[in-house]
């Protein structure tokens, strides 16, 4: 059964591919679909959902049990209007965008069929974006870090002052697409716009623009991102009035109000609350493994885990590692 159904083929000029899917602070399918809407980008396929995704709810509207839909794949195209007088090659726009993230087990079939469309239409280079988990707070400016298939667009990226993401794992669709892509001979990079980690399951617009941002600055066409950035603000602007509503005392039956360092200590709480990145997870097992057998790389390990407000949860088994290493000397 062919995956793919094509409404029409486009004609295109040296195309970037870019690919996004659900993520933390839906940072990456935000900004896709943002990008969609201001740039009046057309449809031109769809990728069909029955082999690559299953039934696992349904969804409830005003009281209503609806008929369960599988997830929708669409591949968007964009002509970059070359500006007049101008001379040298422009690139268009390839958009795949997916609502949801495929079975695992069917990800290698799922990726060759939107990467054959992609080569078909001349793609060589492919864009994703994600969301960076960070100890900031809700107002600050959102950074943008990335991470890239080869050196030469690393140091490409390196000029624009973004951070690089050294180590560690960009976890689902949007971190593996762009691997197995590497593997198909396609080169490209990933944005990914920092979130706070009290908020990773909340929608984040701000990083979303500030990935655009940064893609409008390496590929060189023009995004509007105001109307993102107003949502930021009504989003921090939500957040701002809870933390008020709190110190405050909620509610008249409220014993008393509660102070900023009970604020700080609500942020940290969610932060345990909500899921650390696999990425994040790993590399802490890991400085575990490496201090039992060093306990220099405890500082490491301790530095770690007050950055992502985890200490506490690892509490007893990081004093467990001066207890086996005293043991050790005796």
């Amino acid at each position: 059964m062919d995956a793919l159904v094509m409404l029409k083929k486009p004609r295109l000029k040296k195309p970037y591919l870019i690919v996004a899917w659900p993520g933390m602070g839906e940072v990456a399918f935000k900004a896709a679909e943002f990008l969609v809407q201001e740039l009046k980008a057309q449809e031109f396929a769809r990728i069909l959902p029955d082999e690559f995704f299953y039934l696992s709810g349904s969804v409830i509207s005003d009281g209503i049990l609806e008929v369960p839909r599988l997830p929708q794949g669409t591949f968007y195209y964009w002509k970059n209007p070359a500006p007049k007088g101008a001379s040298g090659a422009r690139n268009d726009l390839v958009i795949f965008l997916s609502n949801a993230q495929p079975d695992l087990a069917r990800v290698d079939d799922y990726a060759k069929a939107i990467i054959g469309l992609a080569k078909e239409l001349g793609v060589e280079s492919v864009v994703s974006f994600a969301s960076m988990p960070q100890p900031n707070d809700h107002t600050q400016d959102s950074g943008v870090w990335f991470a890239a298939t080869d050196q030469k667009i690393k140091d490409n990226l390196k000029k624009y002052n973004f951070s690089p993401l050294v180590e560690g794992q960009i976890s689902g669709m949007n971190g593996l697409f762009l691997g197995i892509a590497k593997k198909a001979g396609l080169k490209g990079f990933c944005l990914l716009g920092e979130i706070p980690l009290y908020t990773i399951q909340i929608e984040n617009p701000k990083a979303s623009a500030a990935v655009l941002e940064a893609l409008e600055k390496i590929i060189n066409i023009r995004i509007n991102t105001t109307p993102l950035k107003e949502q930021a603000q009504a989003m921090e602007s939500e957040i701002n009035k809870l933390l008020e509503y709190l110190k405050l005392g909620g509610s008249s039956g409220s014993p008393a109000p509660i102070g900023e360092e009970e604020v700080e200590l609500i942020k940290k709480t969610l932060s345990q609350l909500t899921n650390l990145p696999v990425s994040v997870k790993e590399r802490i097992e890991k400085l575990f493994e490496e201090s039992r057998k060093d306990i220099s790389k405890a500082k490491e390990l301790k530095i770690e885990l007050d950055k992502w407000n985890v200490y506490k949860e690892y509490e007893d088994k990081f004093l467990d590692l001066f207890g086996k290493n005293k043991d050790k000397g005796n």
